[in-house]
Formats: structure tokens, sequence, C-alpha cells
């Protein structure tokens, strides 16, 4: 006789391993959310107060960033990184996240690592302000290596339908305000593995500006809900600045006559970036990497002071008529 336990799936460890994130499931619920833990669907019930109401979706994943809090063995951020990869896409469509979904996919289930992850993506969840009603965990066997694990986030979000285009809003003389990210966030890992581990042959503990390697990569992605929540009545419209960089994300909220001026001195480049660009083109790190800024925000001359004053943001450029595209100057 042969058991599924003999095939590599551990039917009992999965069940332990629900009851152990139920507490942190449970923190991010609202009055929205509609029964408990363990039902087929996660229920959530639409809030009251819009017009007319669309529902948003967005799915992420967090890149080759997850081999590193594998090979380091540190998985408490890394669910963060996960939420944020969603929900800041959503409030760049004047979405407030609703609810998260996380599908959670494994060699062999390891209960505490798994329950670390699960627990970031609460905390994610919890600083976006939305629910985590439901995910999933595979045990795959033969797809993945016993030590390897995949994860792909999902949210619903809700907007007001005359929201949504924000382009008619986007207009010549506008100010670009950066808001500052926390470091790489999600994008670029496979050039930031290559450069520090394959060809400086650097390690976790090494060095720089004082921090150690491995606590900057893994610094999780910053999740910028609350900041839109506060500031919405002032925003014309507003870029996500993931893979691609501000060149390439930027242009998305503009329209076909409109240029973006962006000053790079006016850029707090992290110190991070700074020392990679020793060893990468410019051009290569501007189409790469956020560089220091995760998100830009599109608003009138006049709420500039406002809004800087609101949140951790500052000047970096504005908009002229032209040609769509990105001008670093």
């Amino acid at each position: 006789m042969i058991s599924y336990k003999d095939a590599g799936v551990d039917i009992d460890a999965g069940n332990d391993f629900v009851e152990a994130i139920k507490a942190d499931v449970k923190s991010t619920f609202n009055a929205n959310v509609l029964g408990g833990i363990g039902s087929f669907a996660g229920a959530y019930a639409l809030p009251s107060g819009y017009k007319e109401p669309v529902l948003l979706g967005a799915t992420d994943g967090v890149g080759t960033k997850l081999k590193l809090a594998i090979e380091s063995n540190r998985f408490s951020t890394i669910g963060i990184d996960l939420v944020a990869m969603c929900v800041n896409d959503l409030i760049c469509n004047f979405g407030e996240p609703l609810f998260f979904l996380d599908y959670y996919a494994t060699g062999k289930l390891v209960p505490a690592n798994a329950k670390e992850v699960v627990s970031g993506i609460a905390q994610g969840c919890r600083i976006a302000e939305c629910a985590l009603i439901g995910g999933e965990t595979a045990e795959m066997p033969g797809m993945y290596s016993e030590e390897d694990f995949d994860l792909a986030g999902f949210s619903t979000g809700i907007a007001e339908k005359s929201e949504l285009d924000r382009i008619p809003h986007v207009k010549a003389g506008q100010v670009l305000v950066a808001l500052p990210s926390s470091g790489v966030h999600s994008n670029g890992y496979s050039l930031v593995r290559k450069l520090f581990f394959d060809r400086l042959g650097m390690s976790f503990d090494s060095k720089i500006a004082d921090e150690t390697l491995i606590d900057i990569l893994l610094e999780p992605t910053r999740i910028y809900v609350k900041d839109f929540k506060a500031n919405k009545s002032k925003i014309k419209a507003l870029a996500h600045i993931t893979g691609g960089g501000i060149v390439e994300n930027l242009p998305r909220v503009l329209p076909k006559n409109l240029r973006a001026v962006v000053k790079k001195e006016s850029i707090k480049v992290l110190p991070i970036f700074e020392f990679m660009s020793e060893y990468v083109s410019q051009e290569d790190m501007y189409r790469t990497f956020n560089m220091g800024v995760g998100m830009v925000w599109v608003v009138d001359e006049a709420d500039v002071e406002a809004v800087c004053e609101a949140t951790d943001g500052y000047v970096i450029g504005h908009l002229i008529d032209g040609v769509k595209g990105v001008d670093l100057v």
C-alpha cells in the first residue's frame, strides 16, 4: 500500500498550518468580511456609498527576490512585498483595496516557514487596509525542490466609475511629485543577484553604507495605500514605479500629447543604486530599477506644497506639451 504522504504530500501538516495562521488572517478582517476561514471561497460585502462602483483586480508575485528569502532563510517580510505589488497597482486606477488572496506552492510544506510568509502577508494587508479572505497552499513534490516555493497574490479593489480614467485630468504644467521607495522593492532581482553574488562575489553579510546587504535587499516594498487615501482629492494621476523604472511606467498615465520632464539631480537616489551604478550603465539602471522613487503623483502646482507636507514626497519634474514619453534631464 502507498499513501499520499509516501508520495510527498502531508495533509496533516497542511491542516496544522491552516490552524497556525488563523489568528494572523483574522487580524485583517473588517465588518465586510462574511464568514470565517475554511470555506471554499472568501466572501466580502461591497461597501456602500458608491454611485457606480467598479471592481478592480490585480495580480503579481515578487520575482526572484523570493530566492534571496529562501537562501537566507528569512521569510517574515516577503509577504509584505506580495501585497504591495498588487495594491500599489490598484491605487493607480483610483481603486481602494478591499481584499487579498494568496497562492503558496512548494515542494514540501515547512509549516514554520509558511506561517512566517502568511504572517507577512497579513501584515501587508493591515498596512493596505484590506482583508486577507482566502488562500491556497499547494504541496507539489516533483514540481518544486523541497527548499523552494513560489508565491502569487491577488487583490480586488473598488473605485467610482467616473474616477477610473485619469488621462483627461492630466495637463501640461502639472507637477511630478516623487514618493520615496523603501529600497529595491520587488523588481530587477535577476540583475541584482547577477551583480552582487555572481560578478562581485559578495555575501549576505557584506556591507553597503553601513547596512548588511541582505537587509537592504530584503527590505519590503513600501505600500502607498494610506498616502493615496489621504491625498486622493489632490492627485490627478499616479504611476507605480516597478520594472521598467520611471521611463516606462510614468508614460502609462500620460495622454498622447504630453511629455514628462524629470530632473535626475532632483531624485533622491538610494545608496544601493549609487553602488550598483558603478557597475551597471545609467540607461540600464533607470530602465530596470525605481532608483529611490516608488511612486510618482501628478498634481496641480497649487497643491504641491500641501501634498509634500502631508507625505514625504518631493518634486522631481513637470509635464510639457510633446510626444508621450519621459525626458531625463
